[in-house]
């Protein structure tokens, strides 16, 4: 029973050194604070955004999730991506829609009557 109580106390007493350590009851003063966890690879500036790089971005974890601001950060650059390839695509649509109908319309060549035969 008296080795019994003497570990329980040395368990105590390893447990308040080690918790006044931490809290800042050192030498050294309190642990410093951990700045957040970043996002490692962030989309590519120098070219637009492709399949492989949605499939490889990972976000760091944070205390409730994801970081709110890295989140919105790569949305925002893929919505607006998204956006300038829509206007792209409308204005090719409708160049090609301009082409064929340049193509396909009745050519007029002068000094040529058209009628029956």
């Amino acid at each position: 029973m008296v080795m019994f109580l003497f570990l329980v106390v040395a368990l105590a007493v390893v447990v308040a050194a080690v918790t006044l350590a931490v809290v800042g009851g050192g030498d050294h003063g309190p642990l410093p604070e951990v700045a957040p966890e970043r996002l490692q690879d962030p989309l590519p500036l120098d070219r637009p955004v492709g399949r492989t790089d949605i499939d490889a971005l990972r976000f760091p974890l944070a205390v409730r999730g994801y970081r709110m601001a890295d989140v919105d950060d790569a949305l925002n650059r893929v919505g607006a991506e998204l956006a300038e390839r829509d206007a792209r695509i409308a204005d090719l649509e409708s160049a090609l829609a301009g082409a064929r109908a340049t193509a396909h319309a009745p050519l007029d060549k002068p000094g040529r009557e058209e009628g029956p035969r």
